[in-house]
């Protein structure tokens, strides 16, 4: 087995869900340069995070979209961009077919 394999440095650290409102005190090392004042009067590093077990769909029952980045609206995006360029082809190609055939009819 390895040694030093597992880190020394664990203090007691806040974690913040801002969508929630709510926060958490607890041992990590996670590294922070943000402090916060907690309920008990005294100073500690402050994590923020996007989701926890207060906001997260399978702990809360509700099913609602947690979107920090936009990645929903760019896929909705690029969803109705590829539908609408199926659609222009499709009617590109029967016009294509149309003409051949007016043109094949013509030649009768």
């Amino acid at each position: 087995m390895k040694s030093n394999l597992h880190p020394a440095s664990y203090r007691p650290v806040v974690f913040s869900d801002d969508t929630a409102g709510f926060s958490f005190l607890t041992q990590s090392t996670a590294a922070s340069d943000e402090t916060v004042k907690w309920e008990d009067g005294n100073e500690y590093p402050l994590i923020k995070v996007h989701v926890s077990s207060a906001s997260h769909p399978y702990f809360t029952g509700e099913e609602k979209i947690i979107d920090t980045e936009g990645r929903v609206d760019r896929f909705k995006a690029r969803a109705a961009a590829a539908a609408e360029r199926k659609h222009n082809l499709a009617n590109k190609a029967k016009k294509a077919k149309a003409n051949a055939e007016k043109k094949a009819t013509s030649e009768k």
